[in-house]
């Protein structure tokens, strides 16, 4: 009789997690076939599944200089805070991982609280300094901006993928005559790859999805395509239901895209918990 509870127990968790995976996958793919729909598809009483498909909305977004211009801002600036993010938080994740010292633990706890900070305790200051500098609405002041997030992000979750990096390769090659340099980026940077790409690609995605700062920083000039997107909900009764569900499909596909990388990023940290 002992086999029983235990299958029920595997099949309520089993139930629980088909129930979350249903809860976060139907908005998706919901949103997805709103943005094929015509608008008297969607604001119907009873939700068409069964429906004749349209590119109408799509091409509107594609078409639309607005969309366009907050898809430049947006990977310019997440693009460019990613690289700064990866240029200055690889190295010093790798001094912090392979050089310690006592105040490296507190370099860590510093790294982490960054990202306890609220946006807009940030946003604010950051708002002023702009503003008095003549950087406010552009690029290179989101740029800075959202350096500051990827280069803590990136550092932080990089500082265990160099602590599993076995010190006896990096050993072997200081024999072979290479110096430090060459050991962090011929040994420890193609050995920790695969963690760091997920790290990196973590970066990216938070930075995409961010609103609030961009909302605050931003005005005309540098809107990126969240803040775009936002204004398509702002006409009341008149929402282009159908355009705004394919302007939320064009800001879901990089993280999408990036949702591969990341699964194999999470995977090799669970199993590096459970080894």
């Amino acid at each position: 009789m002992k086999p029983y509870p235990i299958r029920v127990g595997r099949l309520v968790a089993k139930a629980i997690l088909a129930l979350a995976g249903f809860l976060a996958v139907f908005p998706l793919v919901w949103t997805a076939l709103n943005a094929l729909k015509n608008n008297v598809d969607i604001i119907t009483r009873v939700p068409k599944v069964i429906f004749t498909p349209t590119l109408a909305n799509i091409t509107y977004i594609l078409g639309r200089d607005s969309v366009l211009t907050g898809l430049y801002n947006s990977v310019v600036a997440c693009g460019a805070a990613v690289v700064i993010g990866i240029a200055l938080g690889l190295p010093a994740a790798y001094a912090v991982a392979r050089y310690p010292n006592r105040f490296a633990g507190d370099i860590q706890f510093f790294v982490l609280s960054l990202r306890f900070l609220p946006p807009v305790a940030v946003a604010i200051p950051l708002m002023v300094i702009w503003l008095q500098v003549g950087l406010y609405d552009t690029l290179p002041a989101l740029i800075v901006t959202y350096s500051l997030p990827t280069i803590s992000v990136i550092m932080w979750l990089a500082i265990p993928a160099f602590q599993g990096v076995p010190k006896e390769i990096e050993e072997a090659a200081f024999v072979d005559g290479y110096g430090a340099y060459s050991v962090f980026w011929r040994i420890a940077l193609p050995v920790a790859a695969r963690s760091l790409i997920g790290a990196v690609a973590f970066s990216f995605v938070l930075v995409w999805n961010e609103f609030l700062i961009a909302l605050m920083l931003s005005s005309s000039n540098a809107k990126t395509l969240p803040i775009v997107a936002s204004e398509l909900s702002q006409q009341g009764m008149n929402v282009p239901w159908g355009i705004l569900n394919a302007s939320v499909v064009l800001l879901s596909l990089p993280p999408l895209l990036f949702l591969g990388v990341l699964s194999g990023f999470l995977n090799s940290v669970f199993r590096q918990k459970k080894n």
